[in-house]
This record gives structure tokens, C-alpha cells and sequence, in this order.
């Protein structure tokens, strides 16, 4: 892997987000969770290079992300797409879900919250902000079809402190 200057870096987020998935993990490498993620944001806030990720208060991840200061967002190749569909739909609370995958936690270079071996993107980020999702900011009214049990996500900020990708 090889590491990437935040001020250069470039990704097509749209396509990274929608299609290709990306792996949010939080914790440390003896007591982490992860689960998928296909909503966020990636871009400059505060004069700082941002990874946003939202995270429903049900979500075993969301406890993680309340007790750790940071998380990494991962990519893999497309061989991996069954790992990130366990990823995303089984809970950390009925076990090790990573035994299930093929993924391996490696520790990451700048924060506390691992990375996987396999990943040919990884994103190091420090949480520097959060706030729950207020439904009266819902311009479009169809938003609210996705939340039918008013279990709105709380968004969460984090610097990207170091980028890594294959090549």
C-alpha cells in the first residue's frame, strides 16, 4: 500500500459509496466492530479533508463509535463483495462476524481502529464532529420512507488523518 497525500487525494465518491461499498471500523484490534456503510460523504470541511458516515442508534457499531475517538473506512476488490454483504447484515452482538469473511484486521498506522489486509483503499480518520439527523431538515418529503421506525441516523465527521491505496 502505499501512502496518499491528503491534499491530492482524489476518489470517485459517488461511485464508492453506491457501488462499491465501503467497510466502516471502529475500536481497536482487540475490540472492534465494523459493519458496511453505502451512505456518506468524502470532501473538505473546516479546512480539514473529511470522511462522513452516518450511523442508526441500533446499530451495534454506533456504541463503538460512541466510546472511540476514531474509524477507518476500507475498500476492497470486487472478489470481496459477499464479505461486505455479511458485513453489512450480520450483527456484531450474535458474535464474531468476521469469521465469516475472508478479512483480516491489521492495525492502522495513525489511529487506534483497524484496517484489513485485503482493503486497496483505506481511510484513517479521528472523529471531530457528530450530530443527530433532524427529520424538520428534510427538504425532499420522500426521505423520510427511510425511516419508518423514526430511528434517524446520527452523522458522524472524521478528519482523514492518512489514505493508503494499492500501487
Amino acid at each position: 500500500m502505499k501512502n496518499i497525500d491528503i491534499k491530492n487525494l482524489c476518489l470517485e465518491n459517488v461511485t464508492l459509496w453506491m457501488n462499491r461499498w465501503l467497510l466502516l471500523t471502529t475500536g481497536t484490534m482487540h475490540d472492534c466492530n465494523m459493519m458496511t456503510v453505502a451512505w456518506g460523504s468524502i470532501g473538505c470541511m473546516w479546512r480539514k479533508p473529511f470522511a462522513q458516515i452516518v450511523v442508526r442508534p441500533q446499530r451495534h457499531t454506533y456504541n463503538y463509535l460512541e466510546k472511540h475517538d476514531s474509524f477507518t473506512l476500507c475498500a476492497f476488490p470486487k472478489k470481496h463483495r459477499e464479505d461486505l454483504e455479511i458485513m453489512g447484515s450480520v450483527s456484531g452482538k450474535d458474535g464474531n462476524k468476521l469469521k465469516q469473511t475472508s478479512l483480516t484486521l491489521k492495525p492502522s498506522k495513525f489511529v487506534s481502529s483497524p484496517c484489513y489486509k485485503e482493503a486497496n483503499l483505506i481511510l484513517e480518520c479521528k472523529k471531530i464532529y457528530f450530530q443527530d439527523m433532524d427529520p424538520k431538515g428534510f427538504l425532499d418529503k420522500n426521505i423520510i420512507k427511510n425511516y419508518p421506525l423514526k430511528d434517524y441516523h446520527r452523522i458522524y465527521y472524521g478528519e482523514i488523518l492518512a489514505a493508503f491505496c494499492e500501487g
